[in-house]
């Protein structure tokens, strides 16, 4: 497994590392084995990067975490918790006082004295250009309760916000093969500013594995059946905002790319080594929910170098059927 810098945490993650939003919600059921399972896959494949939340099962995934490291004192692992969804999605929800509540359960979720990364959960925007949310944050590094902060965020403009901020050690953002605006202003600035950048949702909700067809249906209780019209959280978690039909017809246009490569990989595995290999990028978060999952994804940080053929096919087929539905939005 490859390692690169997480900004300035001064840590060495996985290139890989593994989304935890599966254990806790939102993707269907999955047992606390079955949990413990995708964890333990992970760990043994060299996964050293776990991203959580505090509303992924309402603490569910924190506590399947902390529980577990607690039970696996050998394993070092750096753990990237967020916060602020619990609450209503307006400025004065993020106040110093909720920060320290928020902080203070997740650090009782995840068994813990201080957090390794805690991270704004996709903020409102005033938020992220707010004096007083970083004057907290650093009140919260100066005490021990966390180690260091980042901002998640939905738009390049929310990153590049947060990018200029002078102890954001990292931003998380959706960036996958149908999703390359950060590519343009975000990645290059985080670099220059020594900010990690955390890639999240590498397989836009699965679409790049390849394995969906125009008739796939999904559980009710996933957000890939209730969230395709953005009416539960931003649209852009689900597909990436691509719409579905369209996301099929564009995997497997992406499908072809694979298949010309001289590498044996799978889809899932070259779009989680094409976003890994982007100059820039510190670890890409694929979510799991089974054992083989964790294990296919993780194998995706060893991938050999894709190239330059590859990486214009990607480029050729969002331009030709994706630019225009997400590129201006997000």
């Amino acid at each position: 497994m490859e390692q690169h810098l997480l900004g300035r945490t001064g840590r060495l993650v996985s290139v890989v590392g593994l989304g935890t939003w599966q254990l806790g919600a939102d993707w269907g059921d999955v047992s606390d084995a079955d949990a413990h399972a995708v964890l333990d896959a992970a760990v043994e494949e060299g996964v050293t990067f776990f991203d959580t939340a505090d509303v992924y099962g309402d603490g569910r995934s924190e506590q399947l975490i902390g529980n577990y490291l607690t039970q696996r004192p050998d394993v070092q692992v750096t753990v990237a918790t967020k916060m602020g969804r619990r609450a209503e999605q307006v400025p004065a929800s993020y106040t110093a006082d909720a920060f320290r509540r928020w902080v203070d359960r997740s650090r009782t979720n995840l068994r813990t004295d201080r957090l390794d990364l805690v991270q704004l959960h996709c903020p409102p925007s005033a938020v992220i250009d707010d004096d007083a949310t970083y004057d907290a944050l650093d009140a919260l590094v100066a005490d021990g309760a966390i180690a260091g902060y980042g901002v998640s965020v939905e738009t390049c403009e929310q990153a590049l916000a947060a990018i200029a901020r002078p102890h954001v050690t990292s931003v998380q953002i959706i960036l996958n093969a149908f999703r390359l605006k950060p590519l343009d202003e975000v990645v290059p600035a985080a670099s220059a500013a020594g900010v990690g950048i955390i890639a999240r949702v590498p397989l836009a909700s699965g679409l790049l594995s390849g394995r969906y067809t125009r008739d796939t249906t999904f559980a009710e209780s996933d957000h890939r059946t209730y969230n395709r019209d953005g009416s539960a959280f931003d649209v852009g978690e689900t597909f990436s905002g691509v719409p579905f039909d369209v996301g099929v017809e564009a995997a497997q246009d992406f499908g072809a790319l694979v298949d010309a490569l001289p590498h044996e990989l799978t889809p899932a595995q070259a779009a989680i080594a094409w976003a890994w290999q982007q100059p820039g990028v510190s670890t890409v978060i694929p979510g799991a929910r089974d054992a083989a999952q964790a294990r296919g994804s993780a194998a995706a940080g060893g991938a050999p170098v894709l190239g330059p053929t590859f990486e214009r096919g990607v480029r050729d087929v969002y331009d030709a059927r994706l630019r225009e539905l997400v590129h201006s939005r997000w």
